[in-house]
């Protein structure tokens, strides 16, 4: 899925840009033009930003009820389906960053944020 997507964001910059694959302009070419990081990145990043705070949050609160959550019951025939834990541990993995960190905030936050500077809130 997340080639998918990066296909699907390459194909807007392009024509953004109006560059054809005739041009031969390889990708980080066209999003350092852009200035933009890959989505696939910010995606990353903002599920690490999301689990973070589940893991925070209080036993009875609705997303740590969620992640929490066993359900009862067999599993279909065939491949398992990508679960977003699956997907999560292979972002936790990637970013070197291990669960038990997420409970100070500030180095959870600097960990994360590594796709793009300018991801990085404004204080208002």
């Amino acid at each position: 899925m997340e080639r998918r997507i990066s296909v699907m964001e390459m194909r807007m910059l392009r024509w953004m840009g109006g560059i054809t694959q005739l041009d031969r302009i390889c990708n980080q070419d066209i999003r350092q033009r852009f200035g933009v990081v890959a989505i696939a990145d910010k995606l990353r990043e903002a599920r690490l930003r999301w689990f973070g705070h589940v893991l925070r949050a209080k036993g009875d609160k609705v997303c740590r009820i969620g992640y929490d959550l066993d359900v009862a019951g067999k599993r279909p025939k065939g491949r398992p389906k990508q679960r977003w834990l699956d997907t999560l541990h292979a972002d936790l993995k990637l970013a070197r960053i291990h669960p038990d960190q997420a409970h100070d905030r500030e180095i959870w936050r600097q960990r994360v944020s590594k796709a793009d500077p300018t991801t990085k809130r404004e204080k208002r």
